[in-house]
């Protein structure tokens, strides 16, 4: 298929990387071009715009920071919306708010176009080892459509819904329990090393009760305070638990949970961590505890 991609950030890349390794035809754009020449000698072609990444795309992918980015690509001057083709698709695999995938649907509706909320799970190396869990909503016939596209981008997609903004309610809530998860190894590691527990030993127990490469790694990062290279930057993780609360408040669906999460996360960004990977919440854990 002819393919547009816009956004090259950790997880883009990767994206990119693998549409191509499957013998799309794919335009790039990113705000800063360098990394969209970087995939030029792979075969794609460099994009001027978003606009341009649209020239003849069957569908264009965004994969984009937060709203404000989206808005920007979608809405703004050589925009997406004004320059896809009809029956074209776009697909949304940025982590956005439930909101804004409702907007999306509605004006590429009013336009002849096609919308689809297909966001990933999974850091950097995941995506660019086709390893992302991908979970899609939308009109049944364009996921059907786009499905060989889901295929070459992950390793099983999961199709939740007929309305594409069900698809980013489920990845905000599948990354509010994977940063309750971080903020229950915190607290527990924080425990264990005052009691002299080595927190690797108790990391083999809980990989081995509950047998999650998620529980696996980020269980490695906090025990051995590793939270660099970034795979997923704190500021974004908060983010993400703000926009589960708004998705929470829409459905009036108390989260409390989630509330303390975003609280933890805030104070781990009053101690300058919003550039460390999320993992670095269990900091605030630690601090508390006196470590």
């Amino acid at each position: 298929m002819k393919i547009g991609f816009i956004g090259l950030g950790r997880m883009g890349s990767g994206m990119a990387h693998n549409l191509l390794r499957a013998g799309n035809e794919v335009a790039v754009y990113n705000r800063s071009r360098e990394k969209a020449e970087a995939l030029s000698k792979d075969g794609a072609r460099v994009a001027d715009s978003p606009s341009d990444a649209c020239h003849g795309a069957e569908a264009v992918f965004t994969m984009l920071a937060d709203d404000a980015a989206v808005e920007q690509v979608v809405f703004g001057e050589k925009g997406i919306l004004s320059a896809l083709s009809k029956d074209a698709v776009h697909i949304s695999s940025s982590t956005i708010s439930t909101a804004l995938a409702r907007r999306l649907a509605t004006e590429h509706a009013a336009q002849g176009q096609g919308y689809l909320s297909a966001p990933v799970f999974g850091r950097p190396e995941a995506a660019e080892g086709k390893k992302l869990l991908v979970v899609v909503a939308g009109r049944p016939e364009l996921v059907e459509r786009c499905t060989p596209l889901f295929d070459a981008i992950g390793r099983q997609t999961f199709v939740i819904g007929a309305e594409p903004w069900q698809a980013n309610a489920a990845k905000l809530c599948g990354n509010f329990m994977i940063a309750s998860m971080l903020e229950a190894f915190a607290e527990a590691f924080a425990t264990l090393r005052k009691a002299d527990v080595p927190p690797r030993a108790f990391l083999e127990i809980m990989s081995t009760l509950f047998g999650s490469p998620v529980y696996s790694n980020y269980g490695r990062l906090i025990a051995d305070g590793k939270f660099e290279p970034v795979g997923f930057a704190l500021h974004l993780g908060l983010k993400d638990v703000r926009l589960v609360l708004q998705t929470a408040e829409e459905c009036a669906a108390p989260m409390p949970l989630a509330s303390l999460i975003r609280d933890q996360l805030l104070s781990a960004m009053a101690h300058g961590q919003a550039e460390q990977d999320w993992a670095s919440v269990a900091k605030v854990a630690a601090r508390n505890a006196g470590l």
